[in-house]
């Protein structure tokens, strides 16, 4: 006796496509495989648990007809009266018999009778394979002490039996009652099921694949135009945008590269703006430190007259210079490092400072208490800009106040001069690079509020011009938090 168990389904998962694809086609490709191998996954699970399922069905009805057999024919044994004869039972085979006679086996079912190891009577429906002419078959079903339950292999595949030994009392004769169930028949039908849902399973797996390659394709379009436009952007041309359709996720790819886009532009259109003007402030000293060298004669008085102007001018290069690395660095993450800054010490710092750049009349506006987190020392040089551009407009003995103020979110720091103040329509252009709020050579180089600007904008502030009566006051507005 031999028993077997159901094969295991296996499946071969093709390897990946040669990367053979373009590279613009990888992502798409990708996507398509994730998709395809997902489906694939979904498909073999169902597979597996829906076989299976079929076969514990299949076990389940071959159980129950074994089990189902025996009860009738122990119901009829156990009445111990042969209903046709109105007699007891004397003989073992009688009663198989006449057990026989009254069954219909199920299909590839077969049930047979052995009295003293030698099949006497089967059903009359022809079987797929006649146990009762297999030797070692008979000889296992001869050989049982009590009812048990086995399986045999058969050229029609494993079938499950049942075997009853069949006693009567007063008979020397020892009988048996042999049900059989051809299983791998009655699972042809679960191979049946698995060969269609294979089938339709790769029907589905194409439709999938199809589906899936145009979607994918639909998908990543908004991304090849990304692409293209990258390619087709040049530093000369940044005025391409992106057409924005939607609001998922590649709609907001789309809005974030316009916004690139549209700091780049603006980026290179100040890069281009700065070196124009830088080239421009720097040409006049050069022009005049060359033409005083040129002109450089031997009289010790003009001599010392030209090397006068040639310092000067090399000394007003040097502070251009110094100024544009300033704004340089203002972009940059680690142009501040912020700590914690009290405002009073920070006013008084600025007001005793001030006082050594000109002779002015210093005072103290309102001062401030609290603290607030600043790198002190780029808001320090920021405040002695403002100080050093009161002085540029006004003239000895004038007023400049400097003061402070603090609230619950924001921290405000100025500087009110009593000079001819800033026209209205100049308060925002004045914060601009080589821009200057005067009309001589002598307000120097238009740096300085646009320093105080990249002070405040690393800070996250802002610089504010305020409307007073007189004069000019120009505020640092930073926030408490830094």
């Amino acid at each position: 006796m031999t028993s077997t168990t159901p094969l295991a389904e296996s499946s071969e998962v093709p390897e990946p496509p040669g990367r053979r694809w373009r590279p613009r086609d990888s992502a798409r490709v990708r996507l398509l495989l994730v998709q395809v191998g997902l489906v694939v996954l979904a498909l073999l699970v169902t597979l597996v648990i829906t076989r299976q399922y079929l076969l514990a069905r299949v076990d389940a009805r071959v159980d129950a007809a074994l089990t189902q057999e025996v009860d009738e024919f122990r119901a009829l044994a156990q009445t111990g009266i042969d209903p046709v004869t109105r007699a007891a039972f004397d003989d073992p085979q009688r009663l198989i018999q006449l057990h026989l006679q009254r069954s219909i086996p199920q299909q590839n079912e077969t049930i047979l009778g052995l009295v003293d190891g030698v099949p006497v009577s089967r059903v009359a429906q022809e079987p797929p394979v006649r146990l009762d002419l297999d030797p070692d078959a008979v000889a296992s079903f001869a050989a049982a002490q009590d009812t048990r339950t086995g399986e045999i292999d058969t050229e029609r595949g494993v079938v499950t039996y049942r075997v009853v030994p069949v006693l009567v009392d007063g008979s020397p004769r020892r009988g048996a009652l042999v049900v059989g169930v051809f299983r791998d028949l009655e699972r042809r039908e679960v191979d049946v099921v698995t060969f269609v849902l294979l089938g339709a399973g790769g029907v589905g797996l194409l439709l999938a694949g199809s589906l899936a390659w145009v979607a994918a394709g639909r998908v990543l379009r908004p991304v090849d135009d990304v692409r293209r436009a990258a390619e087709e952007i040049g530093a000369s041309d940044l005025s391409r945008r992106l057409d924005v359709r939607g609001a998922d996720e590649v709609a907001q790819l789309a809005r974030t590269f316009n916004g690139m886009l549209d700091r780049l532009e603006h980026a290179f259109a100040d890069q281009r703006q700065f070196l124009d003007d830088a080239s421009h402030e720097l040409r006049t000293p050069i022009t005049i430190v060359r033409g005083n060298l040129e002109t450089l004669g031997e009289d010790p008085v003009q001599r010392e007259a030209s090397m006068a102007v040639v310092l000067d001018e090399l000394d007003r290069m040097g502070r251009l210079v110094e100024d544009l690395l300033t704004l340089a660095r203002s972009d940059g993450p680690d142009f501040v490092v912020p700590g914690q800054v009290e405002v009073s010490e920070l006013t008084l710092g600025v007001l005793t400072r001030a006082r050594s750049l000109a002779d002015r009349d210093w005072q103290l506006d309102e001062v401030g208490a609290g603290f607030f987190r600043a790198d002190e020392q780029r808001v320090l040089q920021a405040m002695l800009q403002l100080a050093e551009n009161a002085v540029a407009h006004t003239s000895p003995g004038d007023v400049i106040r400097v003061g402070s103020a603090i609230s619950g979110e924001a921290v405000d720091l100025w500087v009110h001069d009593s000079g001819p103040g800033i026209d209205p329509d100049q308060r925002a252009r004045v914060l601009e690079r080589f821009v200057r709020s005067g009309t001589s050579r002598a307000d120097g180089a238009g740096l300085g509020l646009a320093i105080v600007a990249g002070i405040a904008r690393a800070h996250h502030g802002e610089v504010v011009i305020d409307d007073t009566d007189a004069g000019a006051r120009v505020r640092l507005h930073l926030p408490v938090g830094g």
